[in-house]
């Protein structure tokens, strides 16, 4: 992907602009800036487009990281400039709700990037909190091994996780 051609970049504004709007304004509680916020994404990424690794990410993920950036960036400013109208903010969601939406997406991203064996065995046993031996009767192999391929595919995860940039804070 070569962001600083502008067919590609309308393509990729097309493709994700929406939900980049969409996470911008649940986020920013304001469809103005979010739709600046939107806008300051893409020119954050055209101006940057030679430093996106696909190796690293997704495009989709890419662009969300620099979207929380900008909403981040937004909200701070707002909280340090006084209000223009007495009209009420809608509750505008902490830096935590951001962080977990973030890390979501980069949990799920990173689980595309594992094998479908490791990626079968975390989503039975972690995410949907089935036992070891419940997965192993399943799967026709005895408990350890289970636990064992658990074991190596958070691994594997943690690996993946730590090439996308992710530091564990």
């Amino acid at each position: 992907m070569r962001l600083d051609d502008e067919a590609t970049l309308q393509a990729v504004y097309d493709d994700y602009g929406g939900e980049l709007f969409a996470f911008a304004r649940r986020s920013l509680g304001d469809t103005g800036l979010a739709e600046d916020a939107v806008q300051e994404t893409f020119v954050r990424a055209w101006r940057n487009a030679g430093r996106y690794d696909r190796k690293q990410s997704s495009p989709r993920t890419w662009l969300f990281a620099i979207c929380r950036n900008v909403v981040i960036d937004l909200l701070r400013a707002r909280s340090v400039r006084p209000q223009l109208s007495a009209v009420q903010e809608t509750d505008v969601p902490g830096d935590t709700d951001l962080e977990q939406l973030l890390l979501g997406m980069q949990v799920e991203e990173a689980l595309r990037r594992l094998s479908p064996e490791q990626r079968h065995i975390l989503v039975e046993v972690h995410l949907r909190d089935r036992a070891p031996a419940e997965v192993a009767a399943e799967l026709r192999i005895p408990p350890g091994t289970v636990r064992s391929r658990v074991f190596y595919a958070l691994k594997a995860l943690r690996l993946v996780l730590e090439e996308m940039g992710w530091d564990g804070d």
